[in-house]
């Protein structure tokens, strides 16, 4: 009998550490593209032309215009592709996105600056989750339970495109 109770409380806690981990496993259809609608504070996960997920997003503190150099607030606007992931991130789980790209280089280099860098889609930390619409530092912020989605769906070399 006591086996038995202890056999049902390591599986019980089993169970619940399994429900709790931020790392789902995702087997519906490939994301082909990610496409952001700034203005319209949107995130859309598409395979070919069919929407599967579409989610509110954040952005950085200065949500409008296209991000020219590092500090600005903005989040940049143009084709990139996903290109790393950071499962220990500060901001729960995060996925890189490849900015800066030759012509954002340019544009930083021509006004004497750094594009800047370390632009990601990613959660909310505890701290900040009251944080309002706008709080990053150019980044494009979802809920930790999307991000789970998110992190799970798109795999790197994903594209993506941030429009204005």
């Amino acid at each position: 009998m006591r086996f038995f109770k202890v056999f049902s409380i390591v599986l019980l806690a089993l169970s619940v550490s399994a429900c709790s981990s931020k790392f789902k496993t995702y087997k519906g259809p490939e994301v082909t593209q990610v496409i952001v609608f700034k203005d319209a504070r949107r995130m859309l996960l598409m395979h070919n032309k069919q929407v599967l997920k579409d989610y509110r997003i954040g952005l950085g503190f200065r949500p409008t215009d296209d991000k020219k150099i590092r500090g600005d607030g903005r989040t940049p606007e143009g084709n990139y592709r996903i290109d790393r992931r950071n499962p220990n991130s500060n901001f729960y789980l995060s996925i890189g996105i490849s900015y800066p790209n030759a012509n954002d280089i340019a544009e930083a280099k021509a006004l004497g600056q750094s594009p800047g860098g370390d632009i990601f889609i990613h959660g909310r930390p505890w701290k900040d989750r009251k944080g309002g619409r706008d709080w990053t530092a150019g980044c494009i912020a979802v809920t930790n339970r999307e991000m789970r989605d998110i992190y799970s769906m798109v795999g790197n070399g994903t594209p993506i495109q941030i429009n204005p």
